[in-house]
């Protein structure tokens, strides 16, 4: 797997998972009738979108620990909901999951350019 496809998956199941989270906590499955704050989880994951969408390794690096509490929110609502929100939180594993697994390829891809060039100038400053 090359760089840009890591990039390609990273931005469609991030992308996918805000839709997800949306749909889910709106109209499919909410909480409460007529939706539930938890819908707001969706704007979180616009923190890293940006970043993610331009191909910043920092985001990349961040992003990846980040998206592990989507991850544990999907586990926890796929043991304790039934139907079609155990349904929505099986696909939020798995969204989670993919974009964890696109961000470290990406990550391990990506040139240490940048980070060893101001390595090497700080320790060249002393």
């Amino acid at each position: 797997m090359n760089r840009v496809v890591c990039h390609l998956l990273a931005v469609a199941s991030l992308i996918s998972l805000i839709f997800l989270s949306l749909a889910w906590e709106l109209w499919l499955a909410p909480l409460r009738p007529g939706g539930s704050w938890l819908v707001l989880k969706a704007v979180l994951l616009l923190a890293p979108l940006f970043g993610i969408l331009r191909g910043r390794r920092y985001t990349y690096q961040w992003a990846s620990m980040f998206i592990l509490l989507f991850l544990t929110e999907g586990v926890m609502r796929a043991w304790a909901d039934h139907g079609l929100s155990q349904r929505l939180a099986w696909g939020e594993i798995v969204l989670s999951a993919v974009f964890f697994g696109a961000v470290i390829g990406y990550v391990r891809l990506s040139p240490l350019a940048a980070y060893t060039s101001s390595k090497s100038s700080a320790v060249s400053a002393k």
